[in-house]
């Protein structure tokens, strides 16, 4: 087991880890859409909080040495299931051809009241 932790993502704001490596399997946190460089909280529309938040989850898929084709499950949590189709959009442009399985649900909070969080299964 190997704890994965890269400064190209937002450093956890908890008792956790950005992501973990067992088997060839890596396990990312999720992912606030948090600036890496500022420290600040993208927020300002859900296009860039979500794309905010891909691109941190995949630099820790990055850090264990895997690339977006690695993905095999994204979980999604938004806080407004009215910025689902947003929401796609971005992932879709993301992704490309690549289809991971994912989950999409809306919660009622979230860490520093974001609008998203995201996290991936990937396999190396």
């Amino acid at each position: 087991m190997k704890v994965l932790d890269t400064k190209k993502a937002p450093a956890a704001i908890g008792p956790y880890v950005q992501g973990m490596e067992a088997n060839g399997f890596i396990f990312t946190s999720g992912q606030l859409p948090i600036n890496p460089e500022t420290g600040e909280l993208v927020s300002d529309c859900i296009k860039n909080a979500t794309r905010q938040s891909l691109n941190n989850a995949l630099e820790i898929v990055r850090a264990a040495g895997g690339d977006v084709k690695n993905v095999l499950k994204a979980t999604i949590f938004i806080k407004d299931m009215n910025d689902f189709s947003d929401v796609n959009a971005e992932y879709e442009a993301f992704f490309g051809e690549h289809k991971p399985a994912r989950s999409c649900v809306e919660v009622a909070r979230l860490p520093k009241d974001a609008r998203i969080e995201i996290e991936f299964i990937a396999q190396l």
